[in-house]
């Protein structure tokens, strides 16, 4: 049994083959989909780290709280808290 959007969609697909005049047999001569292999993405680096109990954020996503509160509550400095990049470490 379909479901109500798989009916929807049946009825989607035969409007527009009658509308371009394609035929069921026609059909059968599409193509398989391409696959594409993307490169991994290298894992984040860890770019800042709280200098007492050493937990750490990547940068990515919102701001953790034990970065809201070294900034905020703790009194540290947002250089205080970033680690030097290889970058800045290479030059």
């Amino acid at each position: 049994m379909k479901t109500p959007e798989q009916e929807a969609v049946l009825r989607s697909v035969r409007k527009l083959m009658a509308f371009w005049q394609i035929t069921e047999d026609e059909l059968g001569y599409i193509p398989a989909p391409v696959v594409i292999d993307l490169p991994k993405r290298p894992p984040p680096t860890t770019k800042y780290r709280h200098p007492r109990t050493y937990v750490t954020w990547n940068g990515e996503g919102p701001q953790p709280p034990w970065l809201r509160e070294a900034l905020t509550r703790e009194g540290y400095t947002v250089d205080e808290l970033r680690l030097p990049s290889t970058e800045d470490a290479a030059s």
